[in-house]
């Protein structure tokens, strides 16, 4: 069953920028389409602005953010974009990711172009109005834009964060305080290299999971998941996380099998090798010497290894 995935409809291809074109993205639409059902959406047709159109900007007037036309700033959308969005955001709760149009003053999620009214713009820019209000409502959603998926490190970080928030509700569908243990146990590696400040966090968490109501914690826990997963995993932390699966052969391995796995989590550590060398041969390992514990940890195989997105890191 494929993933729900929020999408801007004109990153899907779809005809809807102002100019009457689309920001087809390659990768969503060729890659991740395979494993997302996208379900696209575009605020300024939905606010109906209709296309081609005028083009739109941010203008920061007396403290407030408003969205205005380009041409003539007294034309204001404002309103009816945000009351679009509050009709439209309670269709997202089970939605497991967003992948929203880079620079856009609706759906832009950072560098925004925010326009003073002496026409200069703001430095740092902000956030587009779509998914301001979208990652008010849903902090803990994986957002990205379509742009910065050219960057493999922060591709592999959101479709990773997808399907963890996908596995999540899926693992946890009955809400009983097992399912939460049994999937912390699963991704106790995949935080180590995340975080290990919140692994040490979320593992004490878990550690006392019954003082807690269970609603109250279900919501603290996928919220600090979710903020563990957003961190990049760092080599200093992927290398922790490799020495400390070592540790689960060490009575299994020869000698030199040791030597050779050491020599590869060092050059990984030194830039010299994708980290995907390193887990071939330790998945190679866990064939020939199964361990409960490490064949259930997501770190290993943490999506379709079709996507090859490990091939970068």
């Amino acid at each position: 069953m494929k993933i729900n995935v929020g999408i801007s409809a004109c990153v899907l291809g779809e005809k809807v920028r102002f100019d009457g074109g689309h920001k087809m993205n390659r990768f969503a639409v060729d890659e991740l389409s395979r494993f997302f059902n996208f379900q696209p959406v575009c605020p300024e047709m939905g606010a109906g602005m209709g296309t081609p159109r005028p083009t739109i900007r941010l203008l920061e007037k007396q403290g407030d953010i408003r969205l205005v036309s380009t041409r003539d700033t007294s034309v204001d959308f404002t309103d009816s974009m945000l009351g679009f969005t509050e009709k439209k955001l309670p269709s997202f709760e089970q939605l497991c990711g967003f992948l929203v149009c880079a620079k856009s003053p609706t759906c832009g999620m950072e560098r925004v172009k925010l326009y003073m009214e002496n026409g200069h713009t703001i430095p740092g820019g902000t956030t587009g109005l779509f998914t301001r209000e979208l990652m008010k409502k849903y902090p803990w959603l994986p957002v990205e834009e379509d742009g910065r998926l050219h960057d493999p490190v922060l591709r592999e970080n959101f479709v990773f964060r997808v399907f963890a928030l996908h596995d999540f509700y899926e693992s946890t569908a009955e809400r009983t305080t097992k399912s939460i243990i049994d999937f912390h146990s699963r991704y106790k590696l995949v935080l180590m290299a995340h975080s290990q400040a919140l692994y040490r966090e979320l593992g004490k968490m878990v550690g006392e999971i019954v003082n807690y109501d269970f609603d109250e914690f279900y919501v603290l826990y996928r919220q600090k998941l979710m903020d563990a997963l957003k961190i990049n995993a760092s080599k200093k932390n992927n290398t922790c996380t490799l020495q400390h699966i070592q540790g689960y052969f060490k009575r299994s391995l020869t000698k030199q099998q040791k030597a050779e796995l050491t020599e590869l989590i060092l050059d990984y550590r030194h830039g010299d090798l994708p980290l995907l060398g390193v887990l071939t041969l330790i998945n190679h390992y866990l064939s020939e010497y199964p361990d409960e514990y490490l064949m259930s940890q997501v770190y290993l195989q943490p999506y379709p290894k079709e996507l090859k997105l490990r091939y970068g890191l």
